[in-house]
């Protein structure tokens, strides 16, 4: 997450601060090509659609927003939802570290909601894991910078990830 989603967030929402649309295309290309997992890069494609959608439609005095969903209507461009995110929120004023950690800090929460519905925790534990998890969402958030190259480095994340649509039954969806 670090080196490519919190990165791709860094970038767009820089994008997004300085009206340079073209900046988070080729960010959200790049990301796409290092998603392997079908599933996972479908997920993120879909929920960051959704959320340009809505973005775009609620701050329609932003070029910004307008242009990338325009590109992404016309299949310019993926939709990832760490550009989106990041691209909407520098738009609306967010510094870059900040954007980051939001971004972050939803996909803890996300995990953690997932692992709340497969093992035997509680929303204490749940509470507990996210607080243990806040000192590393500030560092990343605090390093993390827009010219830093998104890269990826999780075989067995992503081995898995591939499989995960072979299944006969899944939990979730990706």
């Amino acid at each position: 997450m670090a080196r490519r989603e919190a990165s791709a967030v860094c970038v767009a929402s820089r994008a997004g601060a300085t009206g340079k649309v073209a900046r988070a295309i080729a960010t959200d290309r790049e990301l796409d090509s290092l998603k392997l997992g079908r599933e996972g890069r479908q997920a993120s494609r879909q929920m960051g659609r959704q959320v340009i959608k809505i973005s775009a439609e609620q701050l329609k005095g932003k070029s910004v927003l307008k242009a990338y969903r325009i590109a992404l209507e016309r299949a310019q461009t993926p939709g990832h939802l760490a550009v989106s995110l990041g691209l909407t929120l520098g738009t609306c004023g967010w510094k870059e570290e900040e954007a980051v950690a939001a971004y972050l800090y939803q996909t803890a929460v996300g995990f953690v909601s997932a692992a709340m519905r497969l093992l035997p925790i509680g929303q204490r534990e749940g509470q507990e894991v996210l607080q243990g998890w806040l000192p590393l969402i500030y560092r990343i958030s605090r390093d993390v910078r827009p010219d830093d190259p998104l890269c990826s480095w999780s075989p067995v994340q992503d081995i898995y990830g591939m499989k995960h649509g072979q299944l006969e039954w899944r939990l979730f969806r990706s």
